[in-house]
Protein backbone atom coordinates (compact mmCIF):
# COMPACT_ATOMS: atom_id res chain seq x y z
CA UNK A 1 0.00 0.00 0.00
CA UNK A 2 1.17 3.52 -0.82
CA UNK A 3 -0.13 6.91 0.21
CA UNK A 4 0.11 10.61 -0.59
CA UNK A 5 -1.31 13.78 0.93
CA UNK A 6 -4.11 15.80 -0.63
CA UNK A 7 -4.41 19.45 0.45
CA UNK A 8 -7.46 21.65 0.05
CA UNK A 9 -7.24 25.42 0.58
CA UNK A 10 -10.72 26.89 0.83
CA UNK A 11 -11.24 29.70 -1.68
CA UNK A 12 -14.76 30.24 -0.39
CA UNK A 13 -16.43 29.18 2.88
CA UNK A 14 -17.06 25.44 3.14
CA UNK A 15 -20.19 23.80 4.52
CA UNK A 16 -20.17 20.05 5.04
CA UNK A 17 -23.23 19.78 7.23
CA UNK A 18 -23.75 17.63 10.30
CA UNK A 19 -27.55 17.78 10.02
CA UNK A 20 -30.03 19.88 11.95
CA UNK A 21 -29.28 21.03 15.49
CA UNK A 22 -31.35 22.18 18.45
CA UNK A 23 -28.60 24.63 19.46
CA UNK A 24 -28.04 28.25 18.49
CA UNK A 25 -26.78 27.16 15.05
CA UNK A 26 -29.43 25.35 13.04
CA UNK A 27 -27.02 23.79 10.53
CA UNK A 28 -23.54 23.17 12.02
CA UNK A 29 -20.53 21.73 10.19
CA UNK A 30 -19.06 18.26 10.68
CA UNK A 31 -16.47 18.07 13.45
CA UNK A 32 -14.34 15.51 15.23
CA UNK A 33 -16.14 14.62 18.42
CA UNK A 34 -13.07 14.62 20.67
CA UNK A 35 -11.29 17.77 19.40
CA UNK A 36 -14.18 19.72 17.82
CA UNK A 37 -11.93 20.40 14.81
CA UNK A 38 -13.92 20.68 11.54
CA UNK A 39 -13.51 17.83 9.07
CA UNK A 40 -14.54 16.82 5.58
CA UNK A 41 -15.59 13.14 5.83
CA UNK A 42 -13.81 10.71 3.56
CA UNK A 43 -17.14 9.70 2.01
CA UNK A 44 -17.82 13.30 0.92
CA UNK A 45 -14.32 13.74 -0.43
CA UNK A 46 -14.41 10.39 -2.25
CA UNK A 47 -17.60 11.40 -4.05
CA UNK A 48 -16.01 14.64 -5.25
CA UNK A 49 -12.92 12.81 -6.51
CA UNK A 50 -14.98 10.14 -8.25
CA UNK A 51 -16.85 12.83 -10.19
CA UNK A 52 -13.56 13.71 -11.87
CA UNK A 53 -13.77 10.38 -13.71
CA UNK A 54 -17.40 10.56 -14.86
CA UNK A 55 -16.32 10.27 -18.50
CA UNK A 56 -14.15 7.21 -17.89
CA UNK A 57 -16.16 4.30 -16.47
CA UNK A 58 -13.22 1.89 -16.47
CA UNK A 59 -10.97 4.25 -14.50
CA UNK A 60 -13.80 5.06 -12.07
CA UNK A 61 -14.39 1.35 -11.44
CA UNK A 62 -10.68 0.68 -10.96
CA UNK A 63 -10.09 3.59 -8.59
CA UNK A 64 -13.37 3.78 -6.68
CA UNK A 65 -14.88 0.32 -7.02
CA UNK A 66 -18.15 -1.06 -8.36
CA UNK A 67 -21.30 -2.24 -6.68
CA UNK A 68 -24.16 -4.33 -8.01
CA UNK A 69 -26.39 -7.22 -7.05
CA UNK A 70 -24.19 -9.66 -8.95
CA UNK A 71 -20.69 -8.27 -8.53
CA UNK A 72 -18.97 -5.77 -6.24
CA UNK A 73 -15.30 -4.87 -6.06
CA UNK A 74 -13.37 -2.48 -3.85
CA UNK A 75 -11.61 0.44 -5.48
CA UNK A 76 -7.87 0.94 -5.47
CA UNK A 77 -8.08 4.30 -3.65
CA UNK A 78 -8.64 4.69 0.09
CA UNK A 79 -9.77 8.23 0.88
CA UNK A 80 -9.33 9.53 4.43
CA UNK A 81 -11.15 12.41 6.08
CA UNK A 82 -9.73 15.90 5.58
CA UNK A 83 -8.57 17.63 8.76
CA UNK A 84 -7.75 21.27 9.46
CA UNK A 85 -4.03 22.00 9.53
CA UNK A 86 -4.15 25.80 9.44
CA UNK A 87 -7.13 28.00 10.34
CA UNK A 88 -7.57 31.71 9.47
CA UNK A 89 -8.24 34.06 12.38
CA UNK A 90 -8.69 37.84 12.46
CA UNK A 91 -5.54 39.67 13.47
CA UNK A 92 -5.10 43.24 14.66
CA UNK A 93 -2.07 43.43 12.37
CA UNK A 94 -1.59 41.81 8.99
CA UNK A 95 -5.30 41.33 8.31
CA UNK A 96 -5.49 37.71 9.40
CA UNK A 97 -3.26 34.94 10.69
CA UNK A 98 -3.08 31.26 9.84
CA UNK A 99 -3.00 29.49 13.21
CA UNK A 100 -2.05 25.93 13.99
CA UNK A 101 -0.96 24.04 17.11
CA UNK A 102 1.38 21.22 18.20
CA UNK A 103 -1.45 18.67 17.98
CA UNK A 104 -2.37 19.56 14.39
CA UNK A 105 1.31 19.62 13.39
CA UNK A 106 2.00 16.25 15.05
CA UNK A 107 -0.91 14.63 13.26
CA UNK A 108 0.21 16.02 9.91
CA UNK A 109 3.80 14.93 10.58
CA UNK A 110 2.61 11.40 11.35
CA UNK A 111 0.25 11.18 8.38
CA UNK A 112 2.64 12.69 5.84
CA UNK A 113 5.79 11.02 7.15
CA UNK A 114 7.37 14.47 7.36
CA UNK A 115 10.49 15.34 9.34
CA UNK A 116 10.41 18.58 11.31
CA UNK A 117 10.55 19.71 14.93
CA UNK A 118 7.24 20.47 16.59
CA UNK A 119 7.20 23.52 18.90
CA UNK A 120 6.76 22.74 22.57
CA UNK A 121 5.90 24.57 25.79
CA UNK A 122 3.45 27.11 24.36
CA UNK A 123 1.27 28.52 27.13
CA UNK A 124 -2.45 29.13 26.73
CA UNK A 125 -1.91 32.91 26.57
CA UNK A 126 1.24 32.65 24.42
CA UNK A 127 2.09 32.03 20.78
CA UNK A 128 4.92 31.81 18.31
CA UNK A 129 4.23 34.21 15.45
CA UNK A 130 5.64 35.92 12.39
CA UNK A 131 7.09 39.39 12.87
CA UNK A 132 4.41 40.85 10.58
CA UNK A 133 1.68 39.87 13.10
CA UNK A 134 3.27 41.51 16.13
CA UNK A 135 1.81 44.68 17.63
CA UNK A 136 4.01 46.15 20.37
CA UNK A 137 5.37 42.69 21.08
CA UNK A 138 1.90 41.15 21.29
CA UNK A 139 -0.29 39.27 18.85
CA UNK A 140 -3.98 40.15 18.91
CA UNK A 141 -6.22 37.42 17.46
CA UNK A 142 -9.95 38.04 17.58
CA UNK A 143 -10.47 39.46 21.11
CA UNK A 144 -7.41 37.74 22.62
CA UNK A 145 -4.08 39.44 23.25
CA UNK A 146 -1.33 36.82 23.31
CA UNK A 147 2.26 37.17 24.41
CA UNK A 148 4.59 36.39 21.52
CA UNK A 149 7.50 34.34 22.85
CA UNK A 150 9.30 33.97 19.50
CA UNK A 151 8.90 32.72 15.97
CA UNK A 152 8.63 29.25 14.47
CA UNK A 153 10.19 28.16 11.17
CA UNK A 154 7.75 25.25 10.80
CA UNK A 155 5.97 27.28 8.11
CA UNK A 156 8.91 26.55 5.79
CA UNK A 157 7.92 22.87 5.88
CA UNK A 158 4.31 23.70 5.03
CA UNK A 159 4.45 26.48 2.45
CA UNK A 160 4.98 24.09 -0.48
CA UNK A 161 2.12 21.71 0.32
CA UNK A 162 -0.58 23.88 -1.28
CA UNK A 163 -0.53 25.34 -4.77
CA UNK A 164 -2.70 28.40 -4.12
CA UNK A 165 -0.85 31.72 -4.47
CA UNK A 166 -2.45 33.14 -1.32
CA UNK A 167 -0.87 30.32 0.70
CA UNK A 168 2.51 31.59 -0.47
CA UNK A 169 2.21 34.37 2.15
CA UNK A 170 2.22 31.81 4.97
CA UNK A 171 5.54 33.06 6.33
CA UNK A 172 4.00 36.50 6.96
CA UNK A 173 0.84 35.22 8.63
CA UNK A 174 1.92 32.11 10.57
CA UNK A 175 1.23 31.57 14.27
CA UNK A 176 1.50 28.49 16.48
CA UNK A 177 -0.91 28.46 19.42
CA UNK A 178 -1.47 26.09 22.29
CA UNK A 179 -3.73 23.11 21.59
CA UNK A 180 -6.43 24.57 23.81
CA UNK A 181 -6.46 27.95 22.08
CA UNK A 182 -6.43 26.39 18.61
CA UNK A 183 -9.37 24.13 19.44
CA UNK A 184 -11.22 27.13 20.86
CA UNK A 185 -10.78 29.12 17.65
CA UNK A 186 -11.78 26.32 15.27
CA UNK A 187 -14.93 25.79 17.34
CA UNK A 188 -15.95 29.40 17.94
CA UNK A 189 -14.42 31.41 15.08
CA UNK A 190 -16.22 29.74 12.18
CA UNK A 191 -18.62 32.09 10.43
CA UNK A 192 -22.37 31.81 11.05
CA UNK A 193 -24.65 33.23 8.36
CA UNK A 194 -28.40 33.67 8.23
CA UNK A 195 -30.10 31.96 5.30
CA UNK A 196 -33.64 32.56 4.02
CA UNK A 197 -35.87 31.44 1.19
CA UNK A 198 -37.96 34.03 -0.59
CA UNK A 199 -41.56 33.24 -1.50
CA UNK A 200 -41.98 33.92 -5.23
CA UNK A 201 -45.55 35.13 -4.79
CA UNK A 202 -45.10 37.51 -1.86
CA UNK A 203 -41.45 38.52 -2.30
CA UNK A 204 -40.90 37.99 1.43
CA UNK A 205 -39.36 35.27 3.55
CA UNK A 206 -41.14 31.95 3.18
CA UNK A 207 -42.60 30.53 6.37
CA UNK A 208 -40.17 28.47 8.50
CA UNK A 209 -37.39 29.15 6.00
CA UNK A 210 -35.14 31.29 8.21
CA UNK A 211 -32.12 29.43 9.60
CA UNK A 212 -28.54 29.94 10.74
CA UNK A 213 -25.77 28.06 8.96
CA UNK A 214 -22.20 27.51 10.11
CA UNK A 215 -19.39 27.59 7.53
CA UNK A 216 -15.67 26.92 7.80
CA UNK A 217 -14.07 30.19 6.61
CA UNK A 218 -12.24 30.69 3.35
CA UNK A 219 -8.43 30.28 3.48
CA UNK A 220 -8.72 27.26 5.82
CA UNK A 221 -6.19 24.57 4.88
CA UNK A 222 -7.39 20.96 5.07
CA UNK A 223 -5.32 17.87 4.35
CA UNK A 224 -6.31 14.26 3.76
CA UNK A 225 -4.44 11.00 3.41
CA UNK A 226 -5.06 9.31 0.05
CA UNK A 227 -3.82 5.71 0.11
CA UNK A 228 -3.95 3.10 -2.62
CA UNK A 229 -3.69 -0.65 -3.02
CA UNK A 230 -3.05 -2.87 -6.00
CA UNK A 231 -6.06 -3.54 -8.21
CA UNK A 232 -8.51 -6.03 -6.71
CA UNK A 233 -10.48 -7.08 -9.76
CA UNK A 234 -8.96 -9.48 -12.26
CA UNK A 235 -7.87 -7.69 -15.42
CA UNK A 236 -8.63 -9.18 -18.83
CA UNK A 237 -4.93 -9.40 -19.63
CA UNK A 238 -4.15 -10.87 -16.22
CA UNK A 239 -2.09 -7.82 -15.17
CA UNK A 240 -3.30 -5.93 -12.10
CA UNK A 241 -2.63 -2.19 -11.92
CA UNK A 242 -0.40 -1.08 -9.05
CA UNK A 243 -1.12 1.20 -6.12
CA UNK A 244 1.36 3.75 -7.46
CA UNK A 245 -0.47 3.78 -10.80
CA UNK A 246 -3.74 4.54 -9.01
CA UNK A 247 -2.23 7.49 -7.14
CA UNK A 248 -0.61 8.74 -10.34
CA UNK A 249 -3.95 8.59 -12.17
CA UNK A 250 -5.64 10.69 -9.47
CA UNK A 251 -2.73 13.13 -9.27
CA UNK A 252 -2.78 13.66 -13.04
CA UNK A 253 -6.53 14.32 -12.96
CA UNK A 254 -6.15 16.80 -10.10
CA UNK A 255 -3.45 18.66 -12.03
CA UNK A 256 -6.04 19.10 -14.80
CA UNK A 257 -8.70 20.20 -12.28
CA UNK A 258 -6.93 22.32 -9.62
CA UNK A 259 -10.18 23.69 -8.17
CA UNK A 260 -12.87 21.40 -6.72
CA UNK A 261 -16.21 22.10 -5.07
CA UNK A 262 -16.69 20.29 -1.74
CA UNK A 263 -19.77 20.15 0.47
CA UNK A 264 -23.15 21.77 0.05
CA UNK A 265 -24.51 25.00 -1.42
CA UNK A 266 -22.52 24.93 -4.64
CA UNK A 267 -25.04 27.28 -6.29
CA UNK A 268 -24.37 30.05 -3.75
CA UNK A 269 -20.61 29.77 -4.12
CA UNK A 270 -19.63 27.66 -1.13
CA UNK A 271 -16.99 24.95 -1.02
CA UNK A 272 -14.60 25.93 -3.80
CA UNK A 273 -11.08 24.76 -2.90
CA UNK A 274 -7.63 24.84 -4.50
CA UNK A 275 -6.36 21.27 -4.43
CA UNK A 276 -2.89 19.77 -4.70
CA UNK A 277 -1.44 16.31 -4.17
CA UNK A 278 1.94 15.88 -2.50
CA UNK A 279 4.16 13.09 -3.73
CA UNK A 280 5.90 11.81 -6.78
CA UNK A 281 3.80 11.31 -9.89
CA UNK A 282 5.58 8.56 -11.77
CA UNK A 283 3.69 9.40 -14.93
CA UNK A 284 5.28 12.84 -15.01
CA UNK A 285 8.77 11.98 -13.76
Amino acid sequence: MEQRILTLLARTPVHVGAGNSVGAVDSPVMRERHTRIPIIPGSSLKGVLRDLFLGDADAAAWLFGTGSDTEATAGALLVGEARVLAFPVRSAKGGFAWVTCPLALARYKRDAGAQFAIPEGIGEQECLASEELKLDGKVVLEEYCLACTGESDVWQELVEIASDEVWGDLGKRFAVLSDDMFCYFVEHACEVVTRVRIDDDTGTVAGSALFNQENVPSETLFYAVIAAQDEKRKAEDGVRKTAAAALDALQTKLAENPVLQVGGDETVGLGYCSVAMIGENAAES
